[in-house]
């Protein structure tokens, strides 16, 4: 992001103590320009969307009040079955799985297709 300021000069007078000419303006220039991409967002997944665990992410986060990171020591397996429970940023997805809550990449998982 490029910011640029012109200079204010040629004061001439003082009004309410700040000095003043009465001609001048500030010309301020922002430009911002998007170079990171994320990926499109998977509009399959929504809050309460059933999926299914493709990847076992190496670390797991509870999605509790008080988040714990540890070690997925066998817990998050591929083949599990969840459900979406919220959307954080960046792609991320808490998950209500059999074995408790847990915040997953998007990555890790796919929608799960119920047949009617």
């Amino acid at each position: 992001m490029a910011l640029s300021f012109a200079s204010l000069t040629n004061f001439s007078k003082m009004q309410s103590g700040v000095w003043y000419s009465g001609s001048i303006t500030p010309r301020v220039t922002v430009r911002c320009c998007e170079t990171a991409k994320e990926p499109p967002p998977k509009s399959k997944l929504q809050v309460g969307s059933p999926i299914i665990i493709v990847e076992a992410p190496k670390v797991i986060k509870t999605a509790a009040s008080m988040p714990c990171l540890r070690a997925n020591t066998g817990l998050v397996k591929p083949g599990d079955v969840g459900r979406i429970v919220s959307r954080k940023p960046k792609d991320l997805w808490a998950v209500r799985l059999s074995v408790g809550t847990y915040l997953l990449d998007g990555k890790y998982f796919k929608a799960l297709e119920l047949e009617d």
